[in-house]
């Protein structure tokens, strides 16, 4: 259940981990928000290896937006040459008619702090599309700091910003 300092403005919802029989309720959200969607089978590989980073915001026992993360080992996003265990935020969500009440911020927020205390990451990234403001403004509030362009990241041709925060 979510601490105090990441919940939402609204009461009632939850940010908790994700149970395997939700995954299709979470690919549902994924395809209504999102253009890039994933096979099952992507989703159930991210749940299986790091099931305490894949969280859901619930309101009223429906599922209402995800935060899909997994940990890797690989170059660090910010300094160049070494070696990190890094958090990925690889897909963030939230229904239409829950946006704008601080649900996002709580997902990513939760979700930081599993990548930190559960999984011990020394740095978390993401890619998002260029032209997604709203979503690169609420990275930025959160720390999250632009460090590079990944050309033609998208199927369809779209640059994405490859953002990331060190601790």
């Amino acid at each position: 259940m979510v601490r105090s300092e990441t919940a939402p403005r609204d009461a009632g919802i939850v940010i908790r981990p994700v149970r395997e029989e939700e995954l299709l309720n979470i690919m549902t959200i994924n395809r209504i928000c999102l253009p890039e969607n994933y096979s099952y089978s992507f989703f159930y590989s991210i749940f299986k290896a790091n099931p305490e980073s894949f969280l859901v915001a619930e309101v009223n026992s429906s599922v209402i937006g995800y935060v899909m993360c997994r940990v890797e080992w690989g170059g660090s996003k910010i300094d160049t040459l070494r070696l990190r265990k890094l958090g990925h935020i690889v897909s963030v969500a939230v229904l239409p008619e829950y946006r704008r009440r601080g649900i996002g911020r709580a997902l990513m927020t939760e979700a930081i702090n599993v990548l930190r205390k559960v999984y011990g990451c020394d740095e978390i990234y993401l890619e998002v599309r260029i032209t997604n403001v709203q979503a690169i403004n609420l990275y930025h509030s959160i720390g999250f700091k632009v460090v590079r362009v990944a050309k033609n990241y998208y199927i369809d041709g779209e640059d994405a910003y490859v953002m990331a925060i060190k601790f």
